[in-house]
């Protein structure tokens, strides 16, 4: 039997995991990067450490098998992404070592050739549609509605806060399916090259929005 319960401190380790699982649509994270911990931190840490009561997980027998992270307002989390997350990230690359290694190298440098054609130019929808969230779903438990149970509480908690819309990012064309089906509607879309030397593919890239 699947619960649906807020984020308490102790699922942290779980909802790492999970982001780093799917990261990279269910690759092998080692052929991209090779520091988890910094991956999760840049993934999960706005969440987990400054905005844990818009997260919530699905658990079931106390494991931690799906997790949405939101923010209530994306501007506010861009904010904070920069001033707070960011510096610690950097500190843990130096002290780590991670920011010399050849593939953390590799992975920045197509990043910044993505950003340099533009690929990250993207409209912003945050003043009609100012939520934002990330769902992510323990392999073993696809396909049993997880993330159905998952988004209905979500967007039911966005409701009670007031919040008139919610949009989200993906790369997946099962996540955009996905979302299509929760009733989202497709505002934008475009591709991502960055990940091409390690996936051997493009990838591409929606934005899709709901109003509550």
């Amino acid at each position: 039997m699947i619960s649906i319960r807020k984020l308490d401190h102790n699922d942290r380790a779980d909802v790492r995991r999970i982001a780093c699982e799917t990261a990279f649509l269910g690759e092998s994270l080692a052929s991209c990067f090779d520091d988890d911990e910094i991956l999760a931190d840049a993934l999960t840490l706005y969440f987990t450490d400054y905005e844990p009561d818009s997260c919530l997980v699905a658990v079931d027998e106390d494991r931690v098998v799906g997790y949405v992270t939101g923010a209530k307002n994306s501007a506010t989390m861009r904010r904070v992404f920069r001033a707070k997350v960011m510096p610690r990230l950097f500190r843990k690359a130096v002290l780590t070592g991670t920011c010399f290694r050849p593939k953390a190298w590799r992975f920045l440098f197509h990043v910044m050739m993505s950003f340099l054609r533009g690929e990250f130019c993207t409209p912003d929808v945050s003043r009609e549609y100012p939520a934002t969230l990330h769902i992510n779903v323990d392999a073993r438990f696809r396909g049993t509605k997880v993330g159905t149970q998952l988004m209905d509480r979500y967007l039911g908690f966005l409701k009670s806060e007031a919040v008139p819309g919610v949009h989200v990012n993906t790369m997946s064309e099962r996540a955009r399916s996905f979302f299509q089906k929760q009733g989202f509607g497709l505002l934008a879309e475009g591709k991502r090259t960055f990940l091409r030397y390690c996936l051997r593919r493009d990838l591409p890239f929606y934005i899709l929005g709901k109003r509550l």
